[in-house]
């Protein structure tokens, strides 16, 4: 399985320019599976590019669930999960702290077959906050009994997305003591997701569960991708260690 993190920045590009079908291009370039989207804007009765999330969705015929977590122009704003197998239950988590601005962990479940065997795989799209304190508190909610531990949960999981965390900060300590973490140093020879065009920050991270095992990470760094959004997309490629047995 290929998974994808992305934050399109409401599909605005380093040339202040909204154009979906840009990205689109890009997430066709990646062969993903699953995509877990970051900063969709969603504006329904709209033109079809400004509900950002259906059109993406039409554009690479998968499904998708939006998380929304809050409104902004009159549409949804907040994280999207696309994916080409079927979306079973979504949920999104409220991970807001304090005062700032609203926060959200969407949770799509995804089925997998699995020598004949139907597993489901749970996809967690976050984007957590800009600053220090409230990336602590968000961190301690995600890995509680209510998401990411929820023992209801018993599926493989994946915790992804945009942490706004360059620096090994509670965040990635916390979630590395409870899933594996895909550390794109031992994997990338730049180990900088954003800004696109000339990276100096890490802010996008994957993690997940010991039923699988991380094949290639990638960092994927054409010419569209470059221009199309802040952030570029980070690609992973997934195998259940069942599957090599």
């Amino acid at each position: 399985m290929r998974i994808v993190t992305y934050n399109v920045h409401k599909c605005r590009g380093m040339d202040r320019r909204e154009h979906p079908a840009r990205i689109a291009e890009v997430l066709r370039e990646t062969n993903a599976d699953i995509i877990a989207l970051q900063e969709v804007l969603s504006i329904e009765g709209s033109k079809r590019e400004r509900h950002q999330a259906r059109y993406l969705a039409e554009a690479l015929e998968m499904n998708y669930h939006i998380g929304e977590n809050r409104k902004l122009d009159g549409g949804a704003y907040g994280n999207v999960t696309l994916s080409r197998l079927p979306l079973h239950a979504a949920h999104n988590y409220d991970i807001t702290w304090s005062k700032r601005e609203r926060r959200g962990c969407l949770r799509a479940d995804v089925p997998v077959n699995l020598g004949g065997k139907e597993i489901l795989l749970h996809i967690f799209n976050i984007h957590l906050g800009t600053a220090f304190i409230e990336r602590r508190h968000q961190a301690r909610k995600l890995v509680s009994d209510e998401i990411i531990n929820n023992k209801k949960l018993g599926g493989a999981r994946i915790a992804l997305g945009d942490f706004n965390e360059w620096t090994r900060g509670l965040a990635s300590r916390l979630l590395g003591t409870h899933l594996q973490s895909a550390d794109i140093r031992h994997h990338l020879k730049r180990a900088k997701t954003y800004p696109g065009v000339l990276p100096f920050l890490h802010l996008d991270h994957v993690y997940y569960d010991d039923a699988l095992e991380l094949k290639r990470l990638t960092l994927h760094r054409s010419r569209t991708a470059l221009i199309a959004s802040d952030h570029l997309p980070l690609v992973a490629d997934f195998q259940f260690k069942e599957v090599e047995r």
